[in-house]
């Protein structure tokens, strides 16, 4: 049978490391997994007690609304207006998605297609690549991450791209490589977009998961971001809600319209009783994120002073939850994938090699901080055993 869509789909790199991590706990063996994203931290309480209340009532077990119920796209507006300073009209500019890969992906539906471009940062988070190519578009690719000027790059591709890019993918704090920037950048972003007339969608998942001083701006703070900009704002990080699969597309009133038209075939939205325990989550845990953040901070220090110590030069990043590490030289000629099987078998420490997020990731791999503090230093000790060739 002949399928649509997945056969250019590459293999995915990632199995591989979860596999060989399977078979070595299988056979009794106590791998430290630092590979997927996946946030280990509680959700907000009062969110979980106030899901508990809403799933008992008959009421909820109905269809709720795709877009997303009234009191929750004005708790987001709300959000927006004490974070960002940034006003947002909850009827016309805020639609509720399954998490930000759904948002994407549709997202990508009603504004790209077969003879259209998107350009997507290089490495990238898998669905960013993908999401265009699921649509038809072709994508070309931006290099981001340490020693890159990312605007600068984003110029040479929209310049060399044939037909011009209606869409430029964004996201910072970025995934993996943890490069931030700051409300004087992302201004040049939206000054690049209304020049060119490209829609950015901005994928802000590590909006509240940040360190040290550094604030991630949105994009619609800029002054006439809402008019070339679409941002994604997902509680799964911020609230450590991963499995709730709550986000909202933010912004550009046309095409959320777009966006909202299309769910409206696709879907009813989410468990209504998500929805209004996620509505509790934004009004009565507004410091939650700072919380999960110490959390966080603390684990990256742990992680990346360790690193240091045993000989292994890593930057601290200054959001998201994890570490973005070039493969040590006396290593570089094994790649990533083999670098990464590598720290499995002698280290008992599961990364993502940094070829998982395309062509670009070549080279790293990617530690998520997704451990308690014991763990880390745990893995730390096993790396330093391991890594005989660090000295």
């Amino acid at each position: 049978m002949e399928f649509r869509r997945i056969g250019e789909l590459p293999p995915y790199v990632f199995a591989s490391i979860n596999q060989l991590r399977d078979e070595m706990r299988h056979a009794g063996e106590d791998v430290i997994d630092l590979g997927f994203g996946n946030p280990d931290i509680p959700s907000p309480q009062v969110a979980v007690d106030k899901l508990a209340e809403a799933a008992r009532n008959p009421r909820n077990h109905r269809y709720s609304s795709s877009r997303g119920i009234p009191n929750l796209r004005l708790a987001v507006s709300r959000l927006y207006g004490r974070r960002f300073g940034v006003e947002i009209d909850p009827e016309t500019e805020v639609v509720f998605t399954i998490g930000a890969k759904e948002g994407l992906s549709h997202l990508m539906w009603v504004l790209v297609g077969p003879g259209d471009t998107a350009l997507v940062p290089s490495p990238s988070y898998p669905i960013h690549l993908y999401a265009p190519l699921f649509a038809g578009a072709a994508v070309s690719h931006v290099r981001v991450g340490p020693g890159e000027d990312f605007l600068a790059n984003l110029l040479a591709a929209w310049e060399a791209a044939s037909p011009k890019p209606k869409v430029a993918v964004l996201s910072f704090p970025h995934n993996p490589t943890t490069e931030c920037v700051d409300l004087a950048t992302m201004a040049k972003f939206v000054e690049f977009a209304h020049e060119r007339d490209v829609l950015l969608v901005h994928d802000f998942a590590y909006s509240d998961t940040y360190f040290d001083g550094y604030e991630p701006p949105s994009v619609l703070q800029v002054p006439g971001g809402k008019d070339v900009a679409v941002e994604l704002y997902t509680l799964t990080k911020s609230y450590s809600m991963a499995g709730w699969r709550v986000a909202f597309a933010v912004g550009n009133s046309e095409v959320v319209g777009a966006l909202t038209k299309l769910k409206s075939y696709l879907d009813y939205g989410t468990f209504q009783p998500i929805q209004i325990a996620s509505i509790v989550a934004l009004n009565e845990a507004p410091e939650y994120p700072l919380a999960v953040n110490a959390i966080y901070r603390s684990r990256r220090d742990g992680l990346v002073d360790g690193l240091n110590r045993i000989g292994w030069q890593v930057a601290k990043p200054a959001g998201t939850m994890f570490v973005w590490a070039a493969v040590p030289e006396p290593y570089q000629d094994m790649g990533s994938l083999d670098f990464a099987k590598y720290l499995v078998r002698e280290a008992r420490v599961a990364t993502s090699p940094g070829s998982g997020f395309g062509p670009g990731g070549e080279g790293y791999v990617r530690f998520a901080l997704v451990e308690n503090e014991q763990r880390i230093a745990q893995a730390v000790r096993n790396l330093r055993r391991a890594l005989t060739k660090l000295g």
